[in-house]
């Protein structure tokens, strides 16, 4: 517990007492009224004080309705009437007991958020605190990460966080991923490998070169969507707001209209007036509908389900989204790096005329020297091992074709690689091969070198991320791919993808997705998921974006609304599962709430409902409510 949680607990503690110790005296002594009072108002202070302050300061500043005047109103005037009534109508036990409550349901509310929030706030441990830089003497010097400027080499030590994404220079380490991942299997890392800001070093000594800065590092973009996450409501919080804002006053109308109306109705009439019944009556009515159920689970709900997303590995930008995730029933996928690992290798080399295979590997490392892409970075490691990774010094231009492929030129020749649509833009003719994979077609001063075939490898959850979201109620599954017809069916077939549209340049894609907003039933959601830059403009125009945060590019993680950590298309059903229960609970939590509210409520003003009832009314279905949204935090996998 906080010292402000402990503080309200002691005074829950010490105002039971109080009302304990009270109620033997009073049951072998009569007090004169006044004393007994006096007594009462003891443990009514010790623990609605704060109430009251809040009350007071909300009636000054013109805030008044709200559930601090709703609880001060309602037990002064409780207390009050049973001052001035001798104990006959109202009461000092039920006044007190009504704020004890009430305050015994918001710390309970207070502890329960905290325990969700935990979920969200175990984030936070991973923003590194420093970075070790060696200085000339070649001893460490512990340095704010915000000063690490990109290219500078850092020592990770076992056991502390890599501050930083970069790329591993020196050293072999087991990583622990799970703050960022959500799995607890440790990741052997190695010289040449990537990695990223927010992992812990377990064993070894790593050297990293840095390839970004702090401020655009992964562990920033985490911390920064995480921290932006409840701005963006979702339309059941936003409904709740709106439902708080008007139904507070209106019931506080209500209540005064009940204390007076019936009582001056009656003196028309000529009977007995009957005001502190009527009194009892409005004030037991404000207690019942003390909005508090509401104003609390819901959010309360979607904050733990937000949580429990996170702790598995999967960022959610808003609740907003949270929401959208249960309404997706069309999702898109992109291929490479999404659906496929994105580890590529060189399966097969066929020069033409008279090029050898050595020269079109030359020709093909030279034209992708500059790019990261996975492709290319294939093409260089294989040119590299049969020893043609040249060291070009004198390339003149370098151009990307969108889509298409790559041109370079150096001072011997011009050359383009690419797919076989820059290659008929060039006017050749290219060669074909029915082996499955990616095919780069490579042309040197006007004429076709010859191909170069890359071959990836489906992600081992892939198809068991399918089948899930069928069982899911997925009514379209579709994956959008710039590769290859050929390769592309053969990834689709293996997946039991149904549907796929094959040689897609990046305003070809966001044309399918229109297609598929446009196919769209009702309240239904498009999804698209994607990792690389070329999806950036899909995934800002469909309902809802997932990018794949650990391989994915800047721009596609920038552009989503729902980020996966650990690259696993698995995670987007279990996230769907996690949206699902969540928006159950909330659905469960309105009904509850408003039916249980108004079912008192009239109870209450048709003189049924006492004040004791009004308690569990009030504080009862708060207790209920969070009860039930902390099962959000809770899903099976």
């Amino acid at each position: 517990m906080t010292k402000k949680q402990k503080k309200t607990l002691y005074r829950i503690i010490a105002s039971i007492a109080c009302l304990a110790l009270l109620q033997i005296v009073l049951h072998f002594i009569e007090l004169p009224i006044l004393l007994e009072f006096a007594l009462y108002m003891i443990p009514y202070i010790i623990i609605g004080y704060d109430i009251l302050l809040k009350a007071f300061h909300g009636i000054t500043h013109g805030q008044v309705f709200d559930e601090c005047f709703l609880m001060t109103v309602a037990t002064i005037g409780a207390i009050l009437l049973g001052l001035f009534t001798s104990g006959e109508e109202g009461g000092f036990l039920e006044g007190v007991a009504v704020m004890l409550f009430y305050q015994i349901g918001e710390l309970f509310q207070s502890v329960a958020v905290g325990k969700s929030r935990r979920n969200i706030t175990a984030l936070m441990d991973i923003r590194p605190d420093y970075a070790n830089i060696q200085n000339e003497n070649g001893e460490l010097e512990k340095t704010d990460p915000d000063d690490v400027e990109i290219g500078s080499i850092i020592v990770v030590k076992a056991g502390e966080k890599i501050p930083i994404d970069g790329h591993i220079v020196e050293g072999t380490a087991s990583l622990d991923t799970s703050a960022l991942t959500g799995e607890s299997v440790p990741v052997t890392v190695q010289e040449g490998d990537d990695v990223i800001s927010g992992c812990v070093n377990i064993t070894g000594l790593l050297k990293i070169e840095t390839t970004k800065e702090f401020g655009e590092s992964t562990v920033s973009k985490i911390l920064e969507m995480v921290e932006n996450s409840s701005m963006k409501k979702s339309k059941s919080e936003n409904f709740i707001s709106k439902f708080a804002r008007y139904y507070t006053p209106i019931v506080c109308f209500l209540a005064l209209a009940l204390a007076l109306i019936p009582p001056v109705f009656l003196l028309v009439a000529g009977k007995a007036t009957l005001w502190s019944t009527w009194i009892i009556r409005a004030l037991t009515f404000l207690v019942i509908s003390c909005p508090c159920a509401l104003v609390i689970s819901i959010p309360l709900s979607f904050f733990a389900g937000i949580g429990a997303a996170s702790s598995r590995g999967i960022l959610v930008k808003g609740s907003n989204y949270l929401e959208a995730l249960s309404e997706t029933r069309i999702i898109a996928f992109d291929k490479t790096g999404t659906l496929t690992k994105g580890t590529f290798e060189v399966t097969k080399v066929v020069p033409f005329g008279d090029i050898t295979e050595d020269q079109l590997v030359r020709y093909a490392a030279i034209a992708e020297n500059y790019s990261d892409h996975p492709i290319a970075v294939s093409i260089k490691k294989y040119a590299q091992n049969c020893g043609q990774l040249s060291s070009e010094k004198s390339i003149l231009e370098d151009e990307t074709i969108p889509g298409k492929g790559v041109r370079v030129k150096t001072s011997e020749c011009e050359i383009y690689a690419g797919n076989d649509r820059l290659i008929e833009e060039l006017g050749l003719a290219a060669g074909e091969d029915e082996t499955s994979g990616t095919i780069v077609h490579v042309a040197a001063d006007g004429m076709y070198a010859g191909y170069i075939i890359i071959s990836d490898t489906i992600k081992p959850t892939a198809a068991e991320a399918m089948r899930s979201l069928k069982a899911q109620g997925m009514r379209r599954i579709v994956m959008l791919t710039g590769d290859r017809e050929e390769s592309a069916r053969q990834i689709a077939g293996q997946l039991g993808i149904s549907e796929f549209k094959a040689g897609l340049l990046p305003g070809d894609k966001v044309d399918e997705i229109e297609e598929l907003l446009s196919d769209k039933k009702g309240k239904e959601k498009v999804a698209f998921v994607g990792d690389g830059i070329n999806d950036a403009p899909v995934l800002s125009r469909v309902d809802i974006g997932i990018a794949m945060g650990a391989m994915g590019s800047d721009a596609a993680i920038e552009s989503a609304d729902v980020v996966l950590m650990d690259d696993d298309p698995a995670r987007i059903a279990l996230a769907m599962k996690i949206s699902r229960k969540c928006l159950r609970i909330v659905k469960q939590n309105i009904y509850a709430a408003i039916g249980i509210k108004v079912l008192i409520m009239i109870l209450g003003a048709l003189g049924f409902a006492n004040m004791w009832m009004a308690i569990f009314a009030d504080v009862g279905v708060m207790v209920i409510a969070v009860l039930n949204s902390i099962r959000c935090l809770k899903v099976s996998k």
